[in-house]
């Protein structure tokens, strides 16, 4: 790998790793929630996270990179508290908020690589494509969110009818 291409490399390694590790959390929550268009939901989106990992891992070895293969270790620690707090509070609610909360610093990290003034217009555009299909889920996620706050409002007895 050329030494023109190691950032480019090292951005997108780190991006690989946030979509691995953004698959993983939408797998984990399609096994966890208990409305079934939900766990549809979170199982196309853990889909479509691996679908831009491996894209991305492609422009990595065209570029004469070793692509990042999991994701961090880190995430996995905040999956593991993110799984105990779910199991107290036990509802998708809560469930998706965390998901929105996720989907927020995924979609920040993709930010900040565009923003990168070190990498190469390629890069750039891989990334732009890559972050258009990331904020999409982020955006479905935080509709959601609202549907079931409005849900939840509605079932208040003292919501007005």
């Amino acid at each position: 790998m050329s030494n023109a291409n190691r950032h480019d490399v090292h951005v997108l390694n780190d991006l690989i790793q946030t979509a691995l590790d953004s698959a993983d959390g939408y797998r984990e929550a399609s096994i966890e929630a208990a409305d079934p268009g939900h766990r549809d939901l979170f199982g196309r989106r853990s889909f479509e996270r691996r679908q831009v990992a491996e894209e991305l891992q492609s422009t990595v070895r065209a570029l004469g990179g070793d692509p990042a293969a999991e994701g961090s270790v880190l995430a996995k620690a905040q999956r593991a508290f993110a799984d105990i707090k779910h199991a107290l509070m036990r509802d998708d609610a809560s469930m998706i908020g965390a998901v929105e909360s996720a989907e927020e610093a995924v979609r920040a990290r993709f930010e900040k690589a565009l923003e990168d003034s070190r990498i190469s217009a390629t890069t750039r555009e891989t990334i732009r494509r890559a972050f258009v299909r990331v904020s999409r889920g982020r955006d479905d996620i935080h509709d959601l969110r609202h549907s079931l706050e409005g849900q939840r409002d509605a079932a208040n007895p003292l919501f007005p009818h």
